[in-house]
């Protein structure tokens, strides 16, 4: 199973979680590959090599067959800069996805499932990974707040999706330039939530998943596999955009009244000093 996270050093705690999720609640017979994007670019500090080197060396506690493989994308991503964007709320990392086509050691892939360092796994997801891609580009789940206001492939159709969680069929996004066209966006105009805007444009077939496989609320529902702790909109007793990471105990614990995960982070409790 491909699984692919992007991000500076900053996401280190929050992966340490995902990783420990998968391994704790998701497919028990598995080997786990996965990749992780960073840069060396001005204001970016990258994920080191080191903390990479100790999450490879815990997920082959389970299967030595798995590994964590750190990517420098520094050369492919000044090359191609998605200058419009890059001043945005998010650091230039949350853009890296978008350049998995020009990292060899990825664009050979068959697929690879993409997820934001902030998702919890709460059960086996080898159904989702497994699914038939024919023709398909991508698999994401609708937005949960952006399928109200965008629609890019019919006026009252429902088809924006959350780019936190997306399982990417490489063979046919390269076939059909669907990254190169979402870099070229990110490089000429301006858009919100950049890399999540682009990715939805330059994808011509996708297919909607089940929000189970990427559960957006604060609070996972009963059939919940993937839990994203995005942020979400509060309105009472004002208005506050709500943001709780999975690896603020607790805040999982008072905010959002959370406790299912305990296991999890007691062991992310004991661990985390080896970032």
């Amino acid at each position: 199973m491909n699984i692919l996270y992007c991000g500076d050093q900053g996401i280190a705690r929050g992966l340490l979680v995902s990783i420990l999720s998968l391994l704790m609640r998701g497919p028990k017979i598995n080997v786990y590959h996965i990749y992780i994007m960073t840069i060396k670019y001005e204001g970016v500090k990258p994920f080191t090599e080191k903390t990479a080197k100790y999450l490879d060396t815990l997920i082959k506690q389970t299967n030595p067959k798995s590994f964590v493989r750190l990517i420098d994308a520094t050369e492919v991503f000044v090359k191609n800069l998605p200058k419009k964007n890059m001043g945005s709320y998010f650091t230039p990392c949350s853009m890296l996805r978008l350049y998995m086509d020009r990292v060899p050691e990825i664009a050979k892939l068959d697929r690879i499932l993409y997820m934001d360092y902030d998702v919890v796994c709460r059960g086996d997801i080898s159904e989702f990974y497994n699914m038939n891609l024919d023709n398909i580009e991508a698999a994401g789940a609708l937005d949960i707040y952006g399928r109200i206001w965008y629609h890019y492939h019919g006026l009252f159709k429902q088809d924006y999706m959350n780019s936190g969680v997306m399982l990417f069929n490489l063979p046919e996004c390269i076939k059909t330039k669907m990254f190169e066209k979402a870099v070229n966006l990110c490089a000429k105009r301006w858009m919100m939530l950049a890399d999540q805007a682009a990715l939805n444009k330059a994808i011509s077939n996708h297919k909607l998943i089940d929000r189970k496989y990427n559960e957006q609320e604060e609070r996972p529902r009963k059939d919940t596999i993937l839990h994203h702790f995005s942020n979400n909109f509060k309105f009472w007793p004002y208005f506050r955009v709500q943001k709780v990471k999975p690896f603020e105990i607790d805040k999982i614990h008072s905010v959002l009244k959370i406790t299912e995960y305990d296991d999890i982070l007691k062991k992310y409790d004991e661990l985390k000093e080896n970032l």
